[in-house]
């Protein structure tokens, strides 16, 4: 159970093949005590759409949306720690090229996450299907 996230939520809507369930993502810090004192508590709602053809499920039921931990692992390198080792290395390399010029060096560097980005919004279908949650019943 350790390489699991879990989630509670309520279906929202239902479609074809897809069920909408909200839920609310909150930080860790949310169940603190001192958390009206504190500016870092906070809490998102989300809509997630989950793949479930021939489900049961109707509006309002609640649900536990599961997803494995691996792919979390994967969004966090996907979103932040390649575009960081892109904007590192290229503004190095454009440093080294242009003699030090960092404004120049610097706005390549950023120039270049744009075609990343695009390649990864070119592939959502694909990363759509990689990063697909589960559902079940909370009494379950």
């Amino acid at each position: 159970m350790a390489n699991v996230i879990t989630h509670q939520g309520i279906v929202e809507n239902i479609d074809d093949a897809h069920v909408f369930v909200r839920i609310i993502q909150t930080s860790a810090c949310v169940a603190c005590s001192v958390k009206g004192h504190c500016s870092s508590a906070d809490s998102k709602e989300k809509i997630l759409e989950i793949s479930a053809p021939y489900s049961s499920y109707k509006p309002g039921d609640q649900v536990t949306v599961v997803g494995e931990t691996s792919m979390g692992m994967m969004a966090v390198l996907l979103a932040f720690f390649i575009p960081f080792l892109v904007l590192v290395i290229s503004l190095f390399i454009f440093m080294h090229v242009s003699g030090g010029n960092e404004l120049l060096s610097g706005l390549i560097s950023l120039g270049l996450l744009v075609p990343y980005y695009f390649v990864v919004w070119l592939n959502r279908a694909k990363l759509k299907k990689n990063f697909s949650f589960t559902i079940k019943p909370i009494n379950s």
